[in-house]
């Protein structure tokens, strides 16, 4: 099986929810450990590549240019 391919900015689905009920994420950082932020609470991890290519459901689509501006 190829390695889940993954850059900054990417929005995933995880398989079981956080605890504040959100299922999606946003990568912020890569190497050996994939940092994730939550895209309902704003929380961050950092998980083990492996474990983060265990736990996706799917890529989501990039959020339009409007979207992440709306956020900040």
């Amino acid at each position: 099986m190829q390695p889940l391919q993954l850059e900054l900015r990417d929005r995933l689905r995880l398989r079981k929810p956080h605890p504040c009920g959100g299922y999606d994420w946003e990568v912020v950082r890569l190497g050996a450990d994939i940092g994730l932020r939550c895209e309902t609470c704003g929380r961050r991890v950092l998980l083990p590549r492996s474990e983060v290519e265990r736990r996706v459901k799917q890529k989501l689509p990039p959020l339009s240019q409007t979207d992440s501006n709306a956020e900040v």
